[in-house]
Parts: C-alpha cells; sequence; structure tokens
C-alpha cells in the first residue's frame, strides 16, 4: 500500500494543483512563469554570496587551512571525546552542506558504518545547520544586510549542536 502511494503522490499532486486553479479561476501557467521569474530574479540576487561562499569552503578545504585549525582546536576536542577525524565535519557545516557531507561520507567509508566516528559524523551532520548558506540564501533573498544577531544565535545553535552530538553519541553509541 505505502508503495503505491509513494508512487501516485507526485502525480496526484500535480494534477490537483492545476485543478484547484481552475476552481478558483486562476490562470495557472500565467502564475507558474510569474513564479519562475521571480525565483531567476532572487537566484541573481543570491548567487555572488553563494558563489563567495563555495570559493571559500574549497579554499579553506584545498589550502589546509580547515586541517591546520582542526589540528589547533584537537586538545580543546579530545577533552569532550570528540574524535579529530570529525573536527573538519564539525568547521564545515555551518559553511557547507555538500561540502560536509563530502567529509562525512569519507569518515563512513575510512572508519566503516558502524565505528563511532561514522555514527558521530551521522549525527553531527543531522543535528547541525549549515548556518552560512542559510544567512546568505534567505537573507540575501530579501535583501537583509544587519545579520550579526542571526550569525550570533547560529552559531550558538551550531556549537550546542556539536557538543550535543558528541555527547549522546558518547552516551548511546
Amino acid at each position: 500500500m505505502l508503495k503505491i502511494i509513494s508512487e501516485l503522490i507526485i502525480p496526484v499532486v500535480l494534477l490537483i494543483i492545476p485543478l484547484y486553479g481552475l476552481i478558483k479561476h486562476v490562470k495557472v501557467y500565467e502564475v507558474f512563469v510569474d513564479g519562475a521569474k521571480d525565483g531567476i530574479n532572487t537566484m541573481t540576487k543570491i548567487f555572488p554570496a553563494l558563489l563567495a561562499m563555495l570559493v571559500a569552503v574549497g579554499v579553506l578545504r584545498s589550502s589546509g587551512a580547515l586541517d591546520g585549525f582542526a589540528k589547533l582546536i584537537e586538545p580543546f576536542t579530545s577533552r569532550i571525546g570528540m574524535p579529530s577525524e570529525v573536527i573538519p565535519l564539525a568547521l564545515i557545516r555551518p559553511l557547507s552542506g555538500s561540502g560536509a557531507l563530502g567529509i562525512a561520507t569519507e569518515l563512513i567509508k575510512s572508519k566503516g558504518p558502524d565505528s563511532f566516528t561514522a555514527k558521530l559524523a551521522s549525527v553531527m551532520y543531522g543535528s547541525t545547520e549549515t548556518t552560512f548558506y542559510v544567512l546568505a540564501v534567505y537573507f540575501g533573498s530579501v535583501g537583509v544586510k544587519k545579520m550579526r544577531h542571526s550569525i550570533i544565535a547560529g552559531i550558538a545553535a551550531d556549537i550546542v549542536a556539536i557538543l550535543s552530538s558528541v555527547f549522546y553519541s558518547r552516551l548511546f553509541f
């Protein structure tokens, strides 16, 4: 039954939306095209911030700065039981979801999916947010320039999520 529902859900939704528009006397195609135009305008607004962030993540990973900073804070993270291999994931996750996914995937492949490091990486990946990406996309799309408190709150939430993921992974795994 669940398989049938999952196969039909998208076609049904794609059928219901235009039918609902027809019932409400909305010009569905014109509204769709206007929405696509707005989407392209939004993309052009946020593209510079996204590009800058992706370049910064690439530079951090390629230059070795990420690994250098990880070695610098490793004495502190080892006190809470965080393996040093997971530190780059904790550092890159607020910047880039795809970069963090790449790091988590590498950890799972190299350490094995049942290892503590892989389980911690999975919990950490799911518990944290791409703070700077979200700020760039959402705030950039509406033109917000002053985001000081949002950055502080986002980083604080990421720190709490990282510490919690280590604590609960140690507790359960």
